[in-house]
């Protein structure tokens, strides 16, 4: 009479009465974490299986901690805190594969800012891998060794160049005492290619034959040998079999209780049977009540956040609804260090921008980072938020659509030639909606945001041209009224970045750093950075006393004819604010709101100011701030 007892003080639990008919009848028979964990591929790459595991498609057990795949535009990607790498190619009988750095493919200028780091990680360089060294901003040329020229990382009249070795260098020529930064990117040498063709090559090439990593993680050969699929639990390898799940291979090493089970044949085993269920059910219902609650939590965590900073009056979109805007990620507009931007449409016709962010290993950081710092805005030259998605792993927001795109595509256009949908005007009024969105940024908020990305690729243009800031991933807010800030990593675009962001010997971190940024981005407005690198380059002089030398000599900065006397003063005007802002030291460089009274003052009242202090400390870059180039807090 044990079993009428049990199922009449049950009875009220329904869950736990469905547990134990669906166990006793389905998972003795059949495991469905065996069919989960089938190999699957991003479609372009290897055959990803264990220890690996592709986010959204698959569950976390089915592979090994920190060994994330996740697939983008066909492509699967591995990413750390600091950088994505393509993953090239897979050889699980060694426990090693190749990867190279995304930015090699996706970036005009893909220099690492700082060492891949794999901290942590089960992942070890091989020793196959040879180095590409990166040199930034050295007084001295190199010498003694076959060396390639990194144009796009120019400074002044420094050198920015990359060499290539097996062993470590001992040229005294590369020191830290006489270059800002040393960076190391290992890539392993093809079968093909030799010594005279690497020589060859040119420093994107070599970046993009990728390197490789040897990995730890409990053998999963007997399991596979025995017809299973290997996974992990969080607390321990497990084999995943057709019938249920064993420790290391199929057919050996049950749990006890199970062997108990099996053996069982008298009424009192079969007693202890339905009683042994019992209990798994009620485990199991706890347990999933357990993480349902956990998940909520952690979503309503966010929530909550969200809610404190007046992002929930947006939508909240299910992720089921982002893949029908975006008609299943179709039309990519574009992609960054945090996510790839999505075409989409609303049900009533309004187009979107959806971006869908990567897999985040910090419960939704880099989620909480970027919403953070754009649900505090809202001006005309900042891009605006009209929803969000958020699902567990899966967390995408939705912008307003910008039909002219960004606008690095209409000035930097190939030769010397700008587009002609762009007129002096028209560059000039952008260059003033981007001076007082930043303005906004630094002083119209509730809370201060520094951006610190500011650059073509992140100014976004209406149908009217109107230009709006966007991409807040590397933001940080600023609560308070302190001047300076401190930041844990160097962060932003190389030949961007200001130099006390890189080195706090020129002074703190402040809202003075985007207005560098600034300035640079506005001499590649005006068309100067260009031809900085067609003619000063054949005279061995370098930004920016070439500047100041064809001021000094009352000669046009660019080769293409500008006659009408209005948009000389413009150009002129705007080149004498870009050299403002990029003074060396963050106290010589004006505010956004001097910035903004420069660019709409009278001509005659701006003044060239003095050339830069080219020199830099010959102490090296403070150590923390080497360690990432990408990274918010």
């Amino acid at each position: 009479m044990i079993l009428p007892i049990s199922f009449h003080y049950l009875k009220p639990q329904l869950c736990i009465i469905t547990t134990i008919f669906f166990f006793a009848t389905t998972v003795l028979s059949s495991n469905p974490k065996f069919k989960v964990c089938t190999p699957k591929s991003c479609g372009n790459g290897p055959s990803i299986k264990y220890p690996f595991w592709i986010s959204y498609e698959q569950e976390s057990f089915c592979g090994y901690p920190h060994f994330e795949i996740t697939c983008m535009d066909k492509n699967p990607i591995l990413s750390t805190p600091s950088y994505d790498f393509l993953v090239k190619d897979i050889s699980y009988s060694n426990s090693s594969f190749t990867v190279a750095n995304m930015a090699a493919y996706e970036d005009n200028c893909p220099v690492p800012l700082s060492n891949y780091s794999f901290d942590q990680t089960p992942f070890t360089y091989s020793s196959e891998n040879w180095n590409l060294s990166f040199f930034y901003n050295c007084t001295t040329e190199p010498i003694d060794y076959p060396t390639y020229q990194v144009d796009c990382a120019k400074n002044a009249s420094l050198y920015s160049f990359a060499v290539f070795h097996k062993e470590k260098l001992e040229n005294k020529n590369y020191s830290l005492n006489e270059c800002q930064l040393m960076v190391n990117a290992p890539f392993i040498m093809n079968a093909s290619v030799n010594f005279t063709g690497l020589l060859r090559m040119n420093y994107i090439e070599i970046l993009k034959m990728g390197f490789l990593l040897n990995w730890t993680a409990p053998d999963c050969e007997y399991c596979e040998k025995s017809g299973g699929r290997c996974g992990f639990d969080g607390n321990q390898f497990l084999c995943f079999c057709k019938d249920k799940t064993y420790l290391r291979s199929c057919g050996s090493g049950l749990v006890n209780w199970k062997a108990k089970i099996v053996i069982g044949t008298t009424s009192a085993a079969t007693a202890v049977f339905m009683l042994c269920l019992i209990i798994i059910g009620c485990r199991k219902c706890m347990s999933s009540r357990r993480k349902l609650n956990f998940q909520m939590t952690n979503e309503q965590d966010i929530e909550v956040f969200l809610k404190d900073h007046g992002t929930l009056a947006q939508k909240k979109y299910r992720f089921s609804e982002v893949k029908k805007m975006t008609n299943n990620f179709t039309v990519k507009l574009g992609e960054g260090g945090f996510g790839v931007v999505y075409k989409g449409e609303l049900s009533n016709g309004y187009h979107v921008a959806v971006k869908l962010l990567r897999a985040s290993k910090g419960n939704g950081k880099d989620f909480i980072n970027e919403v953070a710092s754009i649900s505090r805005t809202s001006h005309v030259n900042v891009v605006q938020l009209l929803g969000f998605c958020l699902e567990g792993k899966k967390k995408a927001l939705i912008y307003e659509f910008m039909p002219n795109g960004s606008l690095d595509k209409f000035i930097s256009n190939k030769g010397l030639e700008r587009t002609s949908s762009l007129t002096w005007d028209n560059l000039l009024q952008i260059a003033k909606g981007i001076a007082k969105g930043l303005e906004y940024l630094h002083k119209g908020c509730n809370t201060r945001i520094l951006h610190f990305d500011i650059k073509p690729h992140n100014i976004l243009l209406d149908e009217n041209f109107c230009p709006k800031i966007s991409d807040f991933g590397l933001a940080k807010l600023c609560p308070g009224k302190e001047s300076t800030i401190s930041v844990s990593y160097a962060r932003g675009t190389i030949g961007y970045v200001a130099p006390e962001v890189c080195n706090k010997h020129f002074g703190g971190v402040s809202q003075k750093s985007d207005v560098y940024s600034y300035g640079m981005m506005l001499l590649e407005i005006v068309g100067v950075r260009n031809n900085i690198n067609v003619e000063a380059t054949e005279t061995s002089e370098y930004f920016p006393d070439w500047i100041y030398r064809k001021l000094e000599q009352d000669q046009d900065l660019k080769s293409d004819d500008v006659t009408a006397t209005k948009e000389k003063e413009t150009e002129r005007r705007m080149i004498a604010v870009s050299l403002w802002c990029i003074q060396t030291f963050p106290k010589d460089r004006p505010t956004m709101s001097r910035v903004i009274e420069m660019l709409e003052g009278n001509m005659n009242s701006q003044e060239i100011p003095p050339k830069p202090v080219l020199s830099s400390p010959t102490i090296g870059l403070v150590p923390e701030l080497t360690t990432s180039s990408l990274q918010s807090e």
